[in-house]
């Protein structure tokens, strides 16, 4: 049984919920600041996040199954290997899909009303890669919806703040997202799949992953300024910008040994770390 729950967490990547989850507390706080504290609420919306996070990751390999056998970076992934069939993957999915929006029900009417839009969104980046390069922000968009879902959980109502913190996850992750399917992308031109770095090469995809990357730390200056943010969302910043910096130092076209080290290593501490001083300076 123990052994079913290790694939399963496998199957989902549960480890790289160190991405979104930090942010959607973020979103949380900031929406506290106009409420009472509720524990309830706050289990609910990290519910929410592991359902959605579920949902995502098992429909993404669910489709890409046949793909996934393909490639030898891969094959070994539970669905190919045989260690979780793709009718249970499927299953595992629907009843997180069921689960999520069943959450949001108890939240508010504004969250549930839009649970259906937010599972599509965290679903259909599974198919974009079939028919476009802008895969990468698709998933960005799914990701993104962590701060301003969990500000809305809170507060019922959008305001820009929580907005400017989804458009740093949007670039954020889209920009590293690039980084890591450099990996693959020989096996994506072979497989008629689409990338950035299938459409321009290793080189452009790089670049253009910087460009993504320093929108994103603007975008964290601008939450700064419009949050009158102090000393601790200051230090949080400067880490998280560093980290973001570093990566990009790491990788190069003609070395990409690093890959998994800049977009796991890297962008998992700079989300923790900035959400941990972003919440000391929210509260304080």
């Amino acid at each position: 049984m123990f052994e079913k729950v290790k694939e399963y967490f496998s199957l989902v990547r549960f480890a790289h919920t160190v991405f979104a989850m930090p942010f959607a507390l973020i979103g949380f706080c900031l929406g506290m600041m106009e409420t009472e504290f509720k524990w309830i609420l706050l289990l609910q919306v990290v519910l929410c996040m592991v359902f959605a996070r579920n949902t995502a990751m098992g429909f993404n390999r669910y489709l890409d199954r046949n793909i996934d056998a393909k490639n030898p970076r891969t094959k070994n992934r539970e669905i190919p290997a045989g260690k979780i069939s793709a009718k249970n993957a499927l299953i595992f999915v629907v009843i997180n899909i069921i689960l999520f929006i069943t959450t949001t029900f108890f939240i508010n009417r504004l969250v549930f009303y839009l649970s259906p839009v937010a599972i599509l969104t965290v679903m259909i980046y599974s198919y974009t890669k079939r028919f476009t390069s802008l895969c990468h922000f698709v998933l960005g968009c799914g990701l993104a919806l962590a701060p301003l879902g969990a500000y809305l959980a809170v507060t019922g109502h959008f305001a820009v703040l929580p907005v400017v913190y989804s458009l740093i996850v949007l670039t954020w992750v889209s920009g590293f997202d690039i980084i890591y399917s450099l990996q693959d992308a020989n096996f994506d031109t072979q497989q008629n799949l689409h990338s950035i770095p299938e459409k321009f090469g290793i080189k452009g995809a790089l670049r253009l992953s910087l460009a993504d990357h320093i929108v994103s730390c603007i975008l964290v200056l601008v939450a700064g300024y419009l949050q009158s943010a102090g000393m601790f969302f200051s230090i949080g910043a400067a880490i998280f910008i560093m980290l973001i910096i570093r990566q990009h130092s790491i990788v190069k076209p003609n070395d990409l040994s690093r890959v998994n080290v800049a977009f796991g290593t890297f962008n998992g501490i700079a989300s923790i770390i900035f959400a941990f001083f972003d919440i000391i300076d929210i509260v304080l």
